[in-house]
């Protein structure tokens, strides 16, 4: 396994992030515990959670099998770069959502107790909260480090700009505000490309990149379609709007003589802005395929021709990033 600093950070994590979203709507715990297992042995030591998973309102499941499984002991949580999130609704009363200080301090303390864990390395936003000052963000992300319950703070699906206002408020405040971005990114989805990356270059983010197989449309369209998030009537219009490239992406991919998942992992992992995708696993074999993304290089002739397979939104990826 390879590690990276997250952003500017000294925190080492690995070049793969687990995704937990399926645990427990589509995996059952004892699958959930094995594919934990099997992640932190396999070196990956970087878990991703939020306190809405599960798909039951303000029950949190999916952070509690989580912190089951952390309450086994054997050096586990010691070794997890755990991060999870907060902005969700979490309840039906007005203050059981958003951004407020009132709601990160019991967002917080909740997301504790499931994951069974006395601190939590990234405490995300899940997204923007328009109508909350970011005086009031940082107040209360600056207690919660201080009382040593959380360790550093990112985002989730900011625009650039939104990035830029939050760490000109942290700077004014003398304090590391964001260190990580976490955006939808990947092959047919290049948006980001456009100003998020930038501010996150600008301001030492690490990207982490969610639905990097775009809910498993390049995973390849030869493989079944009645399983899984592919077997989702949105994701299957998506499949059918883009066969073209898909058909042309499918060809390169035999040509390299390597499976599209992989690929497509490969690709991120060449941005020099990216920390780590996250892959979510619904069962071992799935996570078990992934590991073999860290072995594949693409060199310019391949990066150029995906380019042209699935043009960014400025067209060719830019220079700057060194890809």
């Amino acid at each position: 396994m390879e590690y990276i600093n997250l952003g500017r950070t000294g925190l080492k994590v690995s070049r793969l992030c687990l995704g937990t979203m399926n645990f427990g709507p589509h995996t059952a715990e004892k699958d959930s515990f094995a594919i934990m297992d099997y992640a932190l042995e396999s070196g990956i030591n970087f878990f991703d959670t939020a306190n809405v998973y599960g798909r039951k309102l303000g029950q949190g499941v999916t952070e509690s099998i989580i912190g089951r499984w952390f309450a086994q002991g054997g050096g586990r949580r010691e070794k997890v770069v755990l991060a999870t999130k907060a902005r969700g609704r979490m309840g039906d009363w007005p203050n059981q959502t958003g951004l407020s200080a009132r709601h990160i301090r019991e967002a917080c303390e909740a997301s504790l107790k499931r994951l069974q864990v006395e601190y939590i390395d990234l405490y995300q936003m899940h997204h923007i909260a328009r109508d909350t000052p970011w005086e009031e963000i940082w107040q209360a992300m600056e207690v919660l480090v201080q009382q040593g319950k959380v360790i550093y703070v990112g985002s989730s699906n900011f625009a650039g700009w939104h990035i830029a206002s939050a760490q000109e408020n942290a700077r004014a405040r003398h304090f590391m505000g964001l260190v990580s971005e976490q955006s939808l990114y990947n092959l047919t989805e290049r948006t980001i490309e456009l100003e998020v990356i930038p501010a996150c270059l600008k301001y030492g983010l690490g990207l982490i990149p969610w639905s990097p197989l775009a809910g498993g449309a390049l995973g390849g369209i030869s493989k079944k379609m009645d399983e899984g998030r592919r077997a989702e009537e949105t994701v299957q219009k998506e499949i059918e709007a883009m066969r073209a490239q898909l058909v042309a992406w499918e060809k390169f991919c035999v040509k390299i003589k390597e499976k599209p998942a992989d690929v497509a992992l490969a690709w991120l992992l060449h941005n020099p802005v990216v920390t780590a995708p996250i892959i979510g696993p619904r069962t071992l074999e799935q996570l078990t395929g992934s590991l073999h993304a860290l072995e594949i290089k693409l060199d310019q002739a391949a990066l150029k021709r995906l380019d042209k397979i699935w043009p960014g939104p400025g067209g060719e990826a830019p220079e700057a990033y060194a890809w």
